[in-house]
C-alpha cells in the first residue's frame, strides 16, 4: 500500500469480491421467482458455489487487511463520514463473512449438496434439521438484502467522492 492507496491485492480481492456479492445477490434473488426446473438447479448450484468463493476471498481479503491496513481517509473528511465509513465497512465486512456461512449452515441443515463448480461437494457444516433451516434461509435472506443495501450507499459514497467531492477516495480503490 502506498500512502494514500491499497495494494494491488487488496484492489483484485475488492473487485472479484464486489462482482461475486452481486452475482450471488442477483442468483439469489432469481431463485424466489424462478420455476422448479433445471434452470433453477444450476442456479442454486452456482450461488452456493459463489457464496463459498466469496467466504474464502474473504478471509484473504481481511488477512491483507490486518497486514496493510487501509490508507486515511483525507484530512479534510468530517468526523461523522469517517465513523460512517468505518461502521459500513465493518458491516460489509462481517455480513459477507457471515452470509455464506449462515447459507452453508442452512444448506447443510435442509439438507442439500454444496458443489463447487463441478469440482468437489463442500462438507456439511451441522447436521439436517429442517426447522432449523428454514430459520437459517430467512436469516440468510435477511441478511442479503441488508448487504444489498450497504452496498448501495457504499456505491453511492464512493460515486460522491470520485464524482463530486473529487478528493481521491474513489482512487484509493481504482487500479
Amino acid at each position: 500500500m502506498t500512502a494514500d492507496r491499497y495494494t494491488f491485492i487488496q484492489k483484485v480481492l475488492h473487485w472479484i469480491i464486489a462482482l461475486a456479492v452481486i452475482g450471488a445477490l442477483g442468483a439469489g434473488a432469481a431463485l424466489d421467482w424462478l420455476g422448479n426446473g433445471a434452470l433453477k438447479n444450476q442456479m442454486y448450484a452456482l450461488h452456493k458455489a459463489t457464496g463459498m468463493l466469496i467466504l474464502g476471498l474473504m478471509i484473504a481479503r481481511v488477512a491483507m487487511r490486518l497486514v496493510f491496513g487501509a490508507p486515511p481517509l483525507p484530512v479534510e473528511t468530517p468526523t461523522w463520514q469517517k465513523r460512517a465509513a468505518g461502521a459500513s465497512h465493518l458491516a460489509l465486512y462481517a455480513l459477507i463473512l457471515a452470509m455464506p456461512v449462515v447459507g452453508w449452515a442452512a444448506t447443510s441443515a435442509f439438507p442439500a449438496p454444496i458443489p463447487f463448480f463441478g469440482l468437489f461437494d463442500v462438507p456439511p457444516l451441522i447436521g439436517a434439521d429442517r426447522d432449523l433451516s428454514k430459520q437459517l434461509f430467512w436469516i440468510h435472506g435477511v441478511m442479503g438484502k441488508a448487504i444489498f443495501a450497504i452496498v448501495a450507499i457504499h456505491i453511492g459514497a464512493a460515486l460522491h467522492h470520485g464524482l463530486v467531492k473529487k478528493d481521491g477516495v474513489l482512487r484509493r480503490m481504482w487500479f
